[in-house]
């Protein structure tokens, strides 16, 4: 086999006969974690939003290609159309017949409909775009392996992120995304994977009242006996 330049890993310094506590800890400050639609139009530093990017860069991924675009929207005009342009979509979505009745009767418990403020309401809209293929220094075209699922863990480290700083988000897909291509000017070997509005929650912010699987619906064993 080949030899490739490495360094030391740095292991946390932590104690091993807590990490059933640390691991408990963590799960009850992640499960106050919520998709929230009231946005605070409270202003974010713009830095806070890019350490939280840099973040989800650790993501692994991949062949280690990092196929992932973070694009940040602060500028009020170009958020109003996108907001005209998603809800364009979602109205046809909701009300034209594009989602099947199962999926509306799915949605409902959720109390969404075509009509989405908060995408000019939140200070920050983040969209993040899968890159299908890379692109070399002098332009040539390069293979991304494993795109969404690299994508995907990156916008979940994303995710939880913005909740340990104190922010909220929601996982928006408006569907269909092309029209984010267009207004934010990405190239061709982008495509939208998940917009993701970022701020504080509004004072009195509601969300819906809904129950998570618990671990015996989520975790199955096998061992030797089985």
């Amino acid at each position: 086999m080949a030899e490739f330049p490495t360094i030391p890993y740095t292991p946390l310094d932590f104690d091993h006969d807590g990490v059933t506590d640390r691991a408990r800890a963590e799960f009850e400050f992640m499960d106050l974690r919520r998709s929230v639609r009231d946005f605070s139009s409270e202003p974010v530093p713009r830095e806070a939003i890019e350490h939280a990017i840099r973040a989800a860069s650790t993501a692994p991924s991949g062949a280690h290609r990092q196929p992932w675009t973070f694009v940040l929207v602060g500028d009020q005009d170009i958020k109003r159309q996108i907001r005209e342009a998603a809800e364009h979509e979602e109205r046809i979505n909701y009300e034209g017949g594009r989602l099947p009745a199962h999926w509306r009767e799915a949605l409902a418990p959720l109390g969404t409909d075509w009509e989405k403020p908060f995408l000019e309401i939140a200070p920050w809209l983040v969209v993040v775009f899968e890159q299908r293929y890379g692109l070399g220094r002098n332009g040539e075209r390069q293979h991304n392996y494993y795109v969404k699922e690299s994508v995907g863990i990156a916008c979940g480290l994303f995710i939880a992120t913005l909740h340990r700083i104190g922010l909220v988000t929601l996982t928006h897909t408006p569907s269909p995304m092309a029209f984010l291509t267009k207004l934010l000017g990405r190239p061709e070997n982008e495509r939208p994977f998940i917009l993701f509005p970022v701020g504080y929650p509004a004072q009195g912010a509601q969300v819906p009242d809904i129950r998570r699987k618990q671990l015996d619906e989520i975790v199955a064993e096998v061992n030797s006996e089985s």
